[in-house]
């Protein structure tokens, strides 16, 4: 059974993406393990502190380093990732770098009708940079839109069609992982 870590891709207490994470720890309990990483802990980065890191930058870095994969999600503001989410990216592209050549799925949750397309393509450059080197689930892209009428109120998926596809994607993830 593989172990994964999953990225909270924001800070925001009642985040989507959140429990996005939490429903697939439920829905695919049997398949592996998924740690959540919360990103708000973090300190901003800073080229002064890279070399003696806090607590919290160490913990997080050695939960990606041991995990057999990544499981990023991400929400869209204005366009793009959040900054919490790119300051803990920062954190994993100096001195350390955990997600290199780590394999990692990108999924996301949005209030709009687009799901976070354009988040997800920064994020996808991103990991592609030379500092980071992540190796990103081609395609597969899980989008959700209208994110706020998708859970139903013990946290689990409650459209068919995007139940469906997330188990399409994840079943695309665990055959990437195993190759």
């Amino acid at each position: 059974m593989f172990h994964l870590v999953g990225i909270v891709g924001n800070n925001y207490s009642g985040s989507l993406n959140r429990a996005l994470l939490q429903a697939m720890q439920r829905r695919y309990a049997d398949q592996f393990t998924l740690t959540l990483l919360e990103t708000k802990p973090l300190p901003l980065f800073s080229q002064d502190d890279e070399t003696t890191p806090g607590q919290a930058v160490r913990a997080f870095r050695a939960a990606i380093a041991t995990a057999d994969g990544v499981i990023i999600a991400t929400p869209e503001h204005n366009h793009s990732l959040p900054a919490v989410l790119k300051n803990a990216l920062d954190w994993c592209s100096r001195i350390e770098h955990p997600l290199e050549d780590k394999r990692v799925m990108v999924v996301g949750a949005s209030l709009g009708p687009m799901g976070t397309v354009r988040a997800q393509a920064h994020l996808r450059q991103i990991l592609d940079s030379p500092g980071i080197g992540a190796l990103t689930l081609p395609g597969n892209e899980f989008l959700m839109g209208l994110a706020g009428k998708q859970f139903d109120a013990q946290g689990n998926l409650t459209d068919p069609a995007t139940r469906a596809f997330l188990d399409t994607c994840v079943a695309n993830y665990l055959d990437f992982l195993r190759h």
